[in-house]
């Protein structure tokens, strides 16, 4: 179905449902940046706490990736577009009530709220094969690359604008239930959304007792591909990425605003250094849209290897220098990680078997949660050993260089399609 209003109420339900995954996310951790700035926690609590929300919210990606692809396979991407979001309106429900359950109790709320956003990233784990899957049912193979990019940048300014937003309420109310309450809200925006969507083709002949053998087999055929393996090394890496600045920000930025002389530090004021690095991912998705054409990978080592420069950076300058060049360096690093990712969304999409795309896009979430995890772990190993943020960043970098030699991705004509 090549309908270009299902296209617009995609991006808005998108849109709105990842907004509000990181307007809750940073509320919950808004009270970890007063505890830490009058000294009632450490900056290793900090990224502890970090570790467990995020690691709560990928892990569902790992262990529930066959049943996604099946349920996106065998029915309409449009119902599990809608399943994904009640999914989150349930765990929001659920922290709410947990919060004002207990109340004033720091603790005993924190781990309802932890198994809450689990649920969220369950919701999440069964919407994404369906947000990505869902687009070449909607639009022609040469407008891929393009979508692809527009989906990656509203996803990102809604990250920033979700984690802005967020901290900023908690801010504002120094409480947590008005910031359940707007992250409702948004789901329910996201829920009408993709609820006036077209219902969109389903596979009848997807078996559910054969998917966990398909899912293997596909996940086998996509490793032994020699150029397809690859793409999903290097969407991976900046994923891995993501999700270890994801969780090192928060910390970092505490450490980077001291450094500069910042004396009442904010929520929604750490949130203003994340914005460079989001604005830097949007202007690389634009411009891989630009730059290449769907099937182009030559220049991914390089745009990985650049990418960790600017983690590279990020560890080394520090608030010592001001926070402009601090900006720079997140620019650079996001616009990097944009330029790295979108050509290779759009080739796995392209070049796989179109009647399996629900499945190939779970197995690539199989990959890119799996790093997320990783990366979620590698930050807290770091942590364990006393780490500094701007020493987790210098690390990091290390390993993204190290992945990027890695990736020399063979020409399309040499592995052909992946059926």
């Amino acid at each position: 179905m090549k309908s270009n209003r299902n296209y617009l109420l995609l991006l808005a339900g998108q849109f709105l449902g990842a907004f509000g995954d990181n307007f809750i996310l940073a509320a919950i951790l808004g009270p970890l940046t007063y505890q830490q700035t009058s000294g009632q926690i450490t900056e290793q609590y900090v990224n502890q706490q970090n570790f467990l929300f995020n690691v709560a919210f990928f892990v569902p990606f790992i262990f529930l990736a066959p049943l996604a692809g099946f349920l996106n396979d065998r029915m309409p991407k449009t119902a599990w577009l809608l399943g994904g979001n009640l999914l989150k309106l349930a765990g929001t429900a659920a922290g709410l009530l947990a919060v004002w359950h207990y109340q004033s109790q720091f603790e005993p709320s924190r781990l309802w709220q932890l198994a809450s956003y689990g649920l969220i990233g369950i919701g999440a784990c069964v919407y994404s094969p369906a947000k990505y899957g869902i687009l070449p049912e909607l639009l022609p193979v040469e407008r891929l690359v393009k979508a692809n990019g527009t989906v990656e940048m509203l996803t990102l300014v809604a990250i920033v604008g979700g984690l802005g937003a967020g901290g900023w309420v908690y801010d504002h109310f120094l409480t947590l239930p008005p910031c359940y309450l707007a992250s409702l809200a948004l789901y329910a925006a996201a829920l009408a959304f993709n609820a006036a969507m077209d219902r969109t083709p389903c596979n009848p002949d997807a078996a559910f007792r054969h998917n966990l053998g398909e899912f293997g087999r596909r996940l086998l055929l996509l490793a032994r591909h020699p150029r397809l393996f690859r793409v999903l090394l290097g969407c991976g890496m900046f994923w891995f990425a993501g999700a270890t600045l994801r969780g090192n920000l928060q910390a970092w930025g505490l450490e980077v605003f001291r450094e500069a002389g910042v004396v009442h530090i904010t929520n929604f004021k750490l949130v203003t250094l994340k914005v460079g690095l989001v604005l830097g991912v949007v202007a690389g998705c634009e411009l891989a849209g630009q730059f290449h054409r769907v099937g182009d990978l030559s220049w991914t080592r390089r745009y990985g290897l650049l990418m960790a420069a600017g983690v590279l950076l990020l560890g080394l300058l520090g608030g010592h220098w001001g926070l402009a060049l601090v900006v720079v360096a997140l620019v650079a690093a996001g616009g990097c990680g944009g330029l790295l990712i979108v050509p290779l969304n759009a080739a796995l999409q392209a070049e796989t078997d179109q009647s399996k795309l629900g499945k190939t896009v779970s197995i690539q979430n199989f990959f890119d949660y799996g790093a997320m995890a990783a990366g979620s772990v590698f930050l807290g190993l770091l942590t364990a050993f006393n780490l500094t943020p701007l020493q987790v960043f210098v690390a990091l970098a290390a390993v993204l260089a190290l992945i990027a030699l890695a990736l020399k991705i063979p020409e399309r004509s040499t592995g052909g399609e992946a059926k």
